[in-house]
């Protein structure tokens, strides 16, 4: 900075005071120094001998004071430096923070910059040391880091005074600027729950100078001082049990029993991806590589990393159909003998038909499932508690920025495999709301697990089951590729703009935790059973009941007569097969297929197929027990045709069930995940614009999908 730009004069009116910060011994002293002619005033910090040194300067129309605080390495009350500093920065008055970093270990330094984009204050970094750094063979990219932060990263060197006053300039930018947007975001639990803290103070309109997230972050770190503001606030007896809950969810995820612990674990991955996107070492004299860096050079290699990926998911699908396999026929058989032993133990034939064909056969056959479910869910979850899932986030930020989505959108996607709900919950993770409403759109097309019970039925009925883990594993890759290009159409449609960049976070390798894989596993696989439970078990009587009324008596004494006039075993058989389909058309579910068929009789469906896609909107396992409900009837004399997967094979072709198969994985999501996806997105108009988008797409898609076969059968 020139001399003449400087000069020491009285306080005019246009006046920015600066917090100065920064770990020990990264020069923050030697910077302030180094703006010409500035006037220092040293004394002490009110009731500690610690040093309080301001920095008084005049540039260009404004006045400056920087305020040097003590070096501290984090947001701690170790020691008296520590804790002035955190003190200062929490309840003095100034405008904005400089933080000062050391360039040549950013990594270290960035632990408690992440700390200063928690607080409601404008910063701007300033990247000392660019001359050593460079030297060193590391290059920073400023610009780059700056978008990913959200906050202005200027190199400066105070040594050579290179960049201080692109600095000063930044600063006075940053002043006047009402749109300052900081992205620190943390990993999915955490920020799940600090989501469910802001929504609780703003639905008490709590009042407050810092922003609702601030003070969730702030409550969730166990920050003394934001306690005892709130412990006197009559939100505070509701607001307790949701504090305890979030603190042992994300202790639980981090393995840990100290909140602190998991926090210093997620500012130190965020920092970890930070320095991954915007740092490279060019030098030959690096360090040696850490067994992180050695596993990462494998597993998210640029050119083998996405084929280990999918080696990885094709080996869980197999494993899926494989170990699940076992399990579903022990399950299978329970039912069967338990809809048996009830069944004898009910006189009233309506009764009996109710409680046997509507609630045991339609919650049986979902809960059939339950073991490929469970099996889908430890995959996804060790793949996630080793830090994998994370790397390969990274690994596919180039290319899904390719197809329109933000390289974060993969944590929404990757969890809707397992249920669209948290999902569409953790796409708050995404801050531009053009990048997380088309996540929120693209999530649909990631097969959650309550479409698995389909594939699984479809697949085993068409495939042997050498065969079928691979169809699976086509199937849900199919469906990820629909949604890629969905989303490039949307990108260059409705939801145009210029990409946003990211960071993400970078967890160490670490040992899965069994406990972390239980409770994540048991908390999905009790949601499923609950969904199974009640509202499947709902849906399930209300299909027995349309399928079974209106009682036709006439046409039910007309084909017992016939029955009772033939001799042989097959042909009574024939007919009592043919008395139940009559009755099926003629009740009020047929009347609903009859009417929907001529919609869906392009695609090769039939009535029955039309009603269970149309009991698939409530719920999608539903589809799958009005499947059960529709063709177990007439089926249960030979035992050797009685699984549904029989009766799939035997009344629908193999082109239909493509087509089936199609519209199953794109159409509009369950019930329950469509209010959740129409809160997230903020309107009721987004949910008809996903109504209409995935009809439309689910329709063509399978339209396709059945004349192709046909052509190739």
């Amino acid at each position: 900075m020139n001399t003449s730009d400087v000069k020491v004069c009285p306080i005019i009116a246009n006046h920015i005071k600066v917090a100065l910060v920064g770990q020990p011994n990264v020069g923050k002293s030697m910077l302030i120094n180094s703006v010409s002619n500035a006037h220092l005033h040293v004394g002490n910090f009110s009731g500690v001998t610690v040093d309080k040194t301001e920095v008084l300067f005049d540039y260009k129309e404004y006045h400056f004071t920087v305020v040097d605080l003590p070096g501290t390495y984090a947001f701690t009350d170790y020691t008296i430096e520590e804790r002035v500093t955190h003190e200062y920065l929490c309840a003095e008055e100034y405008d904005i923070i400089i933080n000062v970093v050391d360039s040549t270990n950013l990594e270290k330094n960035l632990q408690l910059t992440a700390e200063l984009l928690t607080m409601s204050k404008k910063v701007v970094i300033a990247l000392n040391m660019s001359d050593e750094a460079q030297k060193e063979g590391i290059e920073i990219d400023a610009e780059y880091m700056s978008e990913l932060l959200g906050v202005s990263c200027i190199k400066v060197s105070a040594a050579t005074k290179l960049g201080i006053e692109d600095l000063i300039d930044e600063v006075i930018k940053q002043h006047t600027n009402t749109e300052y947007k900081p992205k620190l975001v943390f990993s999915e639990p955490v920020e799940e729950e600090i989501a469910r803290i802001v929504w609780y103070l703003d639905k008490h309109r709590f009042k407050s100078t810092n922003s609702y997230r601030n003070i969730a972050i702030n409550l969730l770190k166990g920050n003394k001082k934001t306690y005892a503001k709130l412990h006197d606030e009559p939100i505070w007896t509701e607001l307790q049990p949701i504090l305890i809950e979030a603190s042992k969810h994300i202790e639980l995820h981090h393995n840990s029993d100290d909140i602190k612990e998991a926090f210093a674990e997620e500012y130190a991955s965020f920092n970890r991806g930070i320095v991954a996107e915007v740092m490279e070492q060019t030098s030959h004299h690096q360090e040696k590589k850490t067994l992180t860096e050695k596993i990462d050079s494998i597993l998210i290699h640029p050119l083998f990393g996405i084929p280990i990926f999918l080696f990885f998911m094709w080996s869980l699908f197999q494993l899926t159909f494989t170990l699940g396999a076992v399990p579903m026929e022990y399950i299978d058989m329970f039912f069967s003998w338990l809809g048996n032993t009830v069944g004898l133990t009910i006189q009233n034939e309506d009764i009996r038909s109710l409680i046997v064909d509507g609630i045991i056969s339609g919650v049986g056959a979902v809960v059939l499932f339950v073991p490929n479910i469970i099996i889908l869910f430890i995959g996804i979850a060790l793949l996630e508690s080793t830090g994998y899932m994370s790397r390969v986030a990274f690994l596919l930020d180039g290319f899904f920025h390719k197809f329109g989505l933000h390289g974060q959108s993969f944590i929404p996607l990757v969890t809707g495999f397992g249920c669209s709900i948290p999902a569409y919950m953790s796409a708050r993770i995404l801050k531009n709301d053009r990048d997380r409403l088309l996540t929120l759109f693209i999530i649909g097309f990631m097969s959650c697990g309550a479409r698995l019970p389909v594939y699984v039925l479809f697949a085993g009925a068409f495939f042997p089951t050498d065969m079928a883990g691979s169809v699976l594993f086509i199937i849900y890759i199919f469906g990820a590729i629909m949604g890629l290009i969905a989303a490039k159409v949307l990108k260059l449609t409705a939801f145009k703009g210029v990409d946003e960049p990211f960071v993400m976070e970078m967890p160490k390798y670490r040992l899965p935790s069994a406990k972390l894989i239980w409770h994540t596993v048991f908390t999905k696989t009790m949601m499923y059973l609950k969904k199974a439970g009640t509202f499947i078990a709902g849906a399930a009587v209300l299909v027995w009941f349309l399928s079974n009324y209106p009682h036709h008596e006439a046409l039910e004494k007309e084909y017992n007569t016939k029955i009772e006039s033939v001799q042989t075993q097959e042909k009574k058989q024939f007919l009592e097969n043919k008395k139940e389909e009559m009755l099926l058309e003629q009740s009020y579910l047929g009347q609903i297929g009859k009417l929907s068929e001529p919609l869906f009789e392009p695609l090769g469906f039939d009535w029955k197929m039309s009603v269970a896609l149309q009991a698939g909107l409530a719920a999608k396992e539903v589809v799958v027990s009005t499947l059960g409900v529709l063709y177990s009837m007439g089926s249960g004399v030979d035992e050797q045709n009685s699984s549904l997967v029989d009766a799939i094979r035997k009344n629908i072709p193999l082109p239909s069930a493509i087509a089936f198969i199609v519209v199953i994985m794109i159409y509009l999501p369950c019930l329950a995940a469509s209010i959740v996806f129409t809160r997230e997105a903020g309107h009721i108009k987004y949910f008809f614009y996903l109504l209409g988008f995935t009809s439309v797409v689910a329709y063509v898609m399978a339209f396709l999908a059945y004349n192709i076969t046909q052509m190739i059968l």
